[in-house]
């Protein structure tokens, strides 16, 4: 995973804005909700804050540039920043590795693992270095 670990400065600055949200949300809320309690607050952050985003927009995933299903995402923020959501008390390697081959499946270059479900707001940005930008 250490492949997967950048500086703020690579990613679009539009991810500390999100993270900003999120910390809102947890501050207010605290843990011990189920997520959809916390997509729901995001989401009313990140109107607030006045970032366009979608919420569980069906992403198509891709296997060696074909289309091969898709799954929702919980926030596709200004059309290029995967944000997955979770309530669980600890972020771990397999969340961290999930959000990742998501950006992988996906073929996102950006992306924001948030966990609402631990006593300190936990996050991890990443970074997708398979990513291949698609030209129409």
């Amino acid at each position: 995973m250490e492949n997967y670990k950048r500086t703020a400065e690579e990613f679009n600055d539009c991810t500390s804005k999100i993270i900003g949200c999120a910390m809102r949300v947890h501050s207010a809320l605290g843990n011990g909700f189920q997520e959809v309690i916390y997509q729901r607050a995001l989401e009313i952050e990140l109107r607030d804050e006045g970032l366009a985003y979608q919420r569980e927009m069906e992403m198509p995933i891709y296997y060696k540039d074909e289309h091969i299903g898709t799954r929702r995402v919980d926030f596709f923020v200004e059309s290029e920043i995967m944000v997955e959501l979770k309530a669980i008390i600890d972020l771990g390697d397999t969340q961290l590795a999930q959000g990742i081959n998501y950006l992988e499946a996906y073929n996102m270059k950006t992306g924001l693992l948030i966990n609402f479900g631990s006593n300190s707001l936990q996050f991890k940005r990443l970074l997708n270095r398979k990513y291949k930008p698609q030209f129409i």
